[in-house]
């Protein structure tokens, strides 16, 4: 709503440079510096408490308003992150590592190729023999190319081990399609599919949901950005991890697995967790951090089996009010980096006897030499 100069406008416009970007901001002229510091918070990924806004070479104060700084309209700001606030960092991405590549060229005429042959037919029968089909950091973009004219492809002697295998590990190539056919392998336990630059499209669930006995999926590190439906049918899983993807959210689905454990989902661009979380009561270990969650829904609180859950570097300012009281067995909490103090946790119901575990736990630690202290500040600042 404009009346001509900003300066009689209810709201005034500014530019905060940050990381090489101009972000364009519209706030009340009456805001605080605070004020400004959170509604940053979204479009820069820093939590408030990690942001330095200078203007005109000076360090602004959080108790000021913009006009009192002498922020006008069309001001500029210069926005500096303290190193280690940042939220929701994304996806921290890596090449896969791969083994120097021969550069022989393979002829299928020569006994070397029937020595090529007779290995993979060795293999094969190894992976029948120990069910674990183990092929974690082998080059297999270039390896086959080389010998069968294409790449990307988890190798089709895999398949044949149908119902015998029950580990599949493919960490850390550049798999990058897994096909329908992996259904094929009925009686798989554990997946692994780490580090490979696997997109949404890639992965074609209809084949995962024949896994009726499979435990632990693990596509950390790749370029997801949902789960699909789908996951729901995965209902003998105990651990889950999607950690360092491009997640947004978690599917409603996710409540039906009633017998996981374990979930880990840190650094991805989570913005809310469906309710439906708390009917996984199962889960005891649950890791959060490095998202961009502002709040948990209220049903974390039927957790009842939880003993760690991690939400470092999101922008927390409060947790589920059951949380103590009806999460009997958590040990761990970890707020570093958010916006809770322990002043805001000794007002929970359920803090003193929380606070006891916490201190029986870290006293276990410390008898067994793990770590050097008991001090609590699990991310909690002491105001």
């Amino acid at each position: 709503m404009s009346k001509g100069e900003g300066e009689s406008s209810e709201n005034i416009n500014i530019i905060v440079k940050f990381s090489g970007r101009s972000i364009p901001v519209s706030v009340a002229k009456d805001s605080t510096i605070k004020d400004l510091k959170s509604h940053l918070q979204p479009l820069t990924n820093v939590l408030p408490r990690g942001q330095k806004l200078i203007f005109k070479g000076k360090l602004l104060v959080d108790a000021m308003t913009l006009k009192e700084s002498e922020v006008m309209n069309g001001a500029k700001l210069m926005l500096i992150a303290s190193q280690g606030l940042h939220q929701g960092g994304g996806p921290i991405l890596k090449e896969a590592q791969t083994r120097p590549i021969s550069r022989t060229v393979i002829d299928y005429k020569k006994s070397d190729a029937r020595t090529e042959i007779t290995m993979d037919k060795n293999r094969l029968e190894r992976w029948k023999a120990t069910g674990v089909i183990a092929l974690a950091d082998c080059n297999l973009k270039n390896k086959l190319f080389l010998l069968f004219g294409f790449c990307k492809a988890i190798p089709d002697e895999v398949w044949d081990c149908g119902s015998s295998a029950r580990v599949l590990d493919v960490n850390n190539n550049s798999i990058q399609d897994v096909p329908s056919k992996i259904s094929s392998l009925n009686s798989i336990q554990k997946l692994f599919l780490n580090a490979n630059g696997i997109s949404d499209e890639a992965i074609h669930w209809e084949g995962l949901t024949s896994m009726k006995y499979l435990t632990v999926l693990s596509i950390n590190q790749n370029h997801l950005t949902a789960l699909p439906s789908a996951l729901g049918f995965l209902t003998s899983l105990r651990q889950l991890h999607v950690a360092n993807n491009k997640l947004t959210t978690l599917p409603n689905e996710i409540g039906i697995l009633a017998q996981l454990e374990v979930l880990k989902a840190n650094n991805n661009r989570i913005t809310t967790i469906p309710a439906c979380i708390g009917e996984c009561n199962s889960l005891s270990e649950v890791d959060l951090s490095a998202n961009l969650l502002s709040e948990l829904p209220e049903t974390v609180g039927n957790l009842h089996n939880l003993k760690a859950l991690y939400l470092s570097n999101n922008g927390l300012t409060c947790l589920p009010c059951t949380l103590f009281k009806e999460c009997l067995q958590l040990a761990t909490l970890d707020l570093h980096n958010t916006e809770i103090t322990m002043d805001v946790l000794r007002q929970f119901e359920g803090w003193e006897d929380f606070d006891k575990r916490r201190r029986s736990k870290h006293q276990k630690q410390l008898d067994f030499r793990v770590v050097s202290s008991a001090a609590f500040d699990e991310g909690a600042d002491k105001n």
